[in-house]
């Protein structure tokens, strides 16, 4: 049988995950081969990051995991992906050309520049988000806060638009000018009439997209947290009116319970309280039953993938940094190193992006009511949005565990999310032949690797720190017995399986229903 782990040193951090920064993060997804500044033999770029071997991987499945969870699982959504560039008019109408903006303080002495209610949070502990720039100058001038850079004094509090420009065309003009976008939502809504028509869809319902978006932001900061070029999965679901409370799934979650933290309980100073949907729903702290329901399906899906439950809070927008048009608004927030901070947002947006781009396209973007024979303009009750490198970092971290007893890190990822399933080791250069025919035979049913380099230890350890779940070792008895070793990531468990048995076993513990013990 293979040997265990030898607890051999490697190159990755020891230290424990409760105290691991986003610094300790960022090191060690660049050291293990998950996430690379952008350009990095340039000096990088603020804002911008490469995913590598692995990352893009576990990107993948993220992404995956979430589109069969709700889009190929569920009759009531479809998907598109968008442009990246389109008509700019289609900025203008959601209002991000004129007033997508953060206030912007310079310093005056090193010209440094830095995001306004950023630097409050930092520094006064306070919740920024929201405030106008009249508000954020009289704070910094008020607590006498210096430039983070230099200690200089810092001017008045300006705004600054977000949108990154482009020009379309052979020739730069005032009409060429047109945006990278700064979210997928509008997409969605500028696609509204063509998707309805030709997917049938009837209320209510749901249209998903994944994609890029790009925002200039001032101080990018954070790793994967707060970046210039990131990805989000968002859905926009669309209810009647007046149907609003009518959601048919709403008895499946009553009895489910969440970390509340509305906007009252922030106003009084008060903690968050944990409490059920039906609890939040009956004390009118959620509004309607819709907006409840989608809390709950995406916090249920990032517990389903290993994320702990205890990180995880919901936070209502407080009226000062509600979006104008949102009848409610609410946040899934993730405690991270530095702090509780937006994991996903969900507004209830009501008609107002439709109607928007009804008035400034003149296309009728109304539904035809078949109850009452009126044409209606659909409600977005929840807009589940969420960036998936923010998502990413959520599942590393939770995964990323220190083994006392093996005196290394073991990334205890979900399978499904795991960039590897499997690696087959051949035990010494003698089997190599035997573990290549067993890697054949595998590679085809799992995102599997061949790891014959180093000491046996070594390399289970390497496979550890990555997150292969199984490591199927080959020794001289799998050429007697036509056997081989599968080993267990979480536990280092090790159990004998014949060959002509190992795909379908790997097959049942990769998804569930079965662990080693049970062989």
């Amino acid at each position: 049988m293979a040997q265990p782990a030898s607890g051999s040193p490697t190159l990755s951090s020891t230290k424990p995950s409760s105290v691991i920064s986003i610094d300790d993060m960022a090191s060690f997804c660049k050291r293990k081969g998950f996430v690379y500044p952008s350009g990095e033999i340039y000096g990088g770029l603020a804002g911008f990051f490469d995913y590598g071997h692995l990352g893009v991987e576990v990107m993948n499945n993220i992404k995956q995991e979430w589109w069969t969870t709700f889009v190929r699982s569920r009759e009531d959504v479809v998907g598109i992906d968008g442009s990246i560039v389109t008509n700019p008019n289609v900025w203008k109408a959601s209002g991000h050309v004129d007033c997508f903006e953060d206030i912007m303080l310079e310093c005056e002495k090193c010209h440094h520049r830095v995001r306004g209610d950023h630097l409050l949070e930092d520094k006064l502990k306070i919740a920024a988000d929201g405030l106008s720039r009249d508000a954020i100058t009289k704070l910094v001038k008020d607590n006498k806060i210096p430039c983070p850079a230099c200690k200089g004094q810092l001017g008045e509090g300006r705004q600054f638009n977000l949108m990154f420009k482009t020009n379309v065309g052979p020739v730069e003009t005032e009409h060429s000018t047109a945006y990278l976008r700064p979210e997928t939502a509008q997409l969605i809504f500028a696609n509204f009439r063509l998707v309805t028509e030709h997917a049938r869809l009837k209320l209510p319902f749901g249209i998903a997209q994944i994609g890029k978006a790009y925002r200039n932001e001032i101080s990018p900061r954070d790793f994967l947290f707060r970046c210039r070029e990131f990805e989000l999965m968002e859905i926009e679901y669309f209810v009647h009116p007046d149907k609003t409370n009518d959601c048919p799934f709403i008895k499946d979650i009553l009895g489910c319970e969440l970390l509340v933290y509305s906007s009252v309980m922030q106003q009084q100073k008060k903690d968050a309280q944990a409490m059920t949907i039906k609890e939040a729903l009956e004390h009118n702290i959620i509004k309607t039953s819709w907006h409840a329901y989608w809390i709950v399906q995406s916090h249920q899906w990032f517990v389903s993938l290993g994320a702990k439950p205890e990180n995880f809070r919901i936070r209502q927008h407080l009226p000062t940094e509600k979006s104008h048009y949102a009848l409610d608004t609410w946040d899934l927030e993730y405690h991270f190193p530095f702090g509780w901070k937006e994991l996903q947002g969900m507004a209830n947006r009501t008609d107002f992006d439709l109607r928007q781009h009804m008035k400034h396209s003149q296309a009728d973007l109304s539904l035809f009511d078949e109850e009452t024979s009126t044409k209606v303009v659909p409600h977005v009750i929840a807009e589940p949005a969420q960036g998936v490198g923010r998502a990413f970092l959520v599942f590393l971290f939770d995964a990323y565990t220190y083994s006392k007893e093996r005196e290394y890190i073991v990334l205890k990822l979900h399978p499904k999310l795991a960039p590897v399933k499997v690696s087959v080791l051949p035990l010494v250069n003698k089997v190599q032949d035997k573990a290549r025919e067993v890697f054949a035979l595998l590679k085809g049913e799992f995102a599997c690797t061949f790891d014959k380099s180093g000491a046996i230890g070594r390399r289970y350890a390497r496979n550890d720190e990555i997150g292969t779940p199984y490591c199927v070792t080959i020794d001289f008895e799998t050429l007697e017995k036509n056997d081989a070793t599968i080993r267990d990531r979480d536990t280092a468990e090790q159990k004998r399986v014949p060959i002509a048995k190992l795909a379908l076993t790997l097959h049942q513990l990769l998804h569930g229903h079965c662990t080693l013990k049970d062989i």
